[in-house]
């Protein structure tokens, strides 16, 4: 049996309402907080959006309908979805989803994973005083959380926007530990891949012509984190996941714009294991395969030619 929006309560009628005039801006979506919005400085004191703001909102919203769909697909339980939100920052996102999703049920949990402790105080302060008590706000890196016993062992949804470098990965890897139905993932400044790149340019210089494509220290940090986004995505359909990959906003709104959702099948492929061990062979990267990218036992031999 699956969630329905019908099971939710009705929304408070002046939610997502100017104090000052009573009229819903265009940008905020009906049901929204506006004392939420403010005190998250998307909103002005006087209910007002900059430009900046807007913009924040606007790709915060969208990514909240991919992830309303997601949430709304999970089996209904008693103790409700959980929501993991690594990389969190002032937690715009597991605000917005809580107060549009979570807030009107009776279960459910959101954790908000951020290293800088002054912003998780500031969360936590926040949630207290909007009643948001199903929301925790952990001081953690993306990889000690996955050990940590504040979290429980099963996680529905992974979610990490612009999660820098290789957080994007410890996510994955965080969803892959706690069994995640979906990950919801908005990769940023990956440079680990850009790195090896750069360490064996010389090498991949002499061996291939497609060393080109990186000599140059821009068109380097470029390629690196195009192929990063590449072997996550054939990474996770290693291990059982259906991959879509999309615009999050206009790039008019942002460059950092890949959004990768992956949904749990539980059909591991082996010609994703394959390309993957292939690609990292390319270009000069295999040593990952120890590290970053750790294939299935099933998915580990390259015993085949691919066609």
């Amino acid at each position: 049996m699956k969630t329905k929006t019908s099971d939710r309560k009705p929304q408070d009628k002046s939610a997502g309402k100017s104090p000052a005039t009573g009229v819903i801006a265009p940008e905020i979506r009906p049901g929204q907080s506006i004392e939420l919005l403010k005190e998250l400085h998307i909103l002005t004191v006087e209910g007002k959006l900059n430009q900046d703001s807007r913009r924040k909102l606007k790709q915060v919203y969208h990514l909240f309908q991919f992830i309303e769909k997601l949430l709304l697909e999970l089996p209904a339980k008693a103790t409700g979805a959980t929501l993991a939100d690594h990389g969190a920052g002032k937690s715009y996102l597991g605000f917005i989803i809580y107060d549009l999703f979570f807030k009107a049920l009776n279960t459910g949990h959101i954790y908000g994973v951020e290293t800088r402790p002054e912003l998780v105080q500031k969360s936590r302060e926040l949630a207290t005083k909007l009643g948001f008590e199903r929301m925790s706000f952990l001081n953690l890196s993306v990889a000690e959380s996955a050990q940590s016993d504040e979290l429980p062992a099963q996680i529905d949804v992974v979610t990490a926007l612009h999660a820098c470098d290789t957080a994007t990965d410890d996510a994955i890897a965080f969803g892959l530990q706690k069994h995640a139905k979906f990950m919801v993932l908005v990769p940023c400044c990956q440079a680990e891949v850009a790195r090896c790149l750069s360490q064996h340019k010389a090498l991949s210089l002499t061996r291939t012509p497609l060393a080109e494509l990186w000599r140059h220290p821009l068109h380097t940090r470029e390629m690196g984190s195009q192929i990063t986004n590449v072997l996550r995505c054939l990474y996770l359909e290693a291990w059982g996941y259906q991959v879509t990959v999309t615009e999050l906003v206009g790039w008019e709104h942002s460059m950092k714009n890949e959004l990768i959702i992956a949904r749990y099948t539980g059909q591991k492929k082996r010609a994703a294991a394959q390309r993957l061990r292939a690609l990292l062979q390319e270009f000069g990267l295999s040593g990952l395969l120890e590290t970053r990218f750790t294939l299935p036992q099933d998915n580990a031999v390259d015993n085949e030619t691919l066609g």
